[in-house]
């Protein structure tokens, strides 16, 4: 069969792209009431296995930013965040203290199958306040508190991955260290 033979194929009478304009029209009308402005009472503190998050922006709270989640996290002194990954790349930029990452980059090879694999041996990054730490990918990782400081951090990682391809890859290795009492 030749291509133009194949090209008259297919069933008729989708209406996808038609679909698609209605639902961007309709986005685009209901764009005002997501919020543009989220203050510092209304954003959303959370005690996880993560550690203790306070959230700026996330996929589920109705904020005007629909490509980022961006928390800030405390690490007490001595303590460190959860271990674990996720398919979409993430940034961290150090407000306070001082401590270290620990980043297991993954090893991907592609025979007959794929697979995954992690470094045995994490790369050690010390950083302190004003230093910028990017994560690539599909790391595994986590952050440490030194053992004098309190450590602020702000994280952002894409929610493109999520919604456009419909996983975010997060796997939650170990749960971060417990919150002190009274902080």
């Amino acid at each position: 069969m030749r291509e133009s033979e194949r090209f008259e194929l297919g069933v008729r009478g989708a209406n996808h792209y038609s679909q698609a304009l209605k639902e961007s029209q309709s986005f685009s009308s209901s764009k005002g009431q997501f919020q543009s402005l989220v203050r510092a009472e209304d954003q959303q503190w959370e005690d996880s296995v993560h550690g203790l998050l306070k959230h700026l922006t996330n996929g589920a709270m109705n904020t005007a930013e629909f490509a980022l989640n961006v928390y800030q996290q405390v690490i007490e002194p001595g303590g460190f965040s959860g271990k674990h990954r996720h398919l979409s790349e993430e940034v961290v930029f150090i407000l306070e203290g001082s401590g270290y990452d620990l980043h297991w980059d993954p090893v991907f090879s592609a025979d007959e199958h794929y697979d995954w694999d992690w470094q045995t041996t994490p790369n050690r990054f010390e950083w302190t306040a004003g230093d910028f730490v990017y994560v690539p990918p599909n790391a595994i990782h986590q952050h440490f508190a030194g053992e004098s400081s309190r450590v602020r951090l702000i994280s952002a990682t894409s929610q493109v991955v999520k919604t456009l391809m419909g996983t975010d890859g997060l796997v939650q290795l170990e749960k971060g260290s417990e919150r002190l009492p009274g902080n």
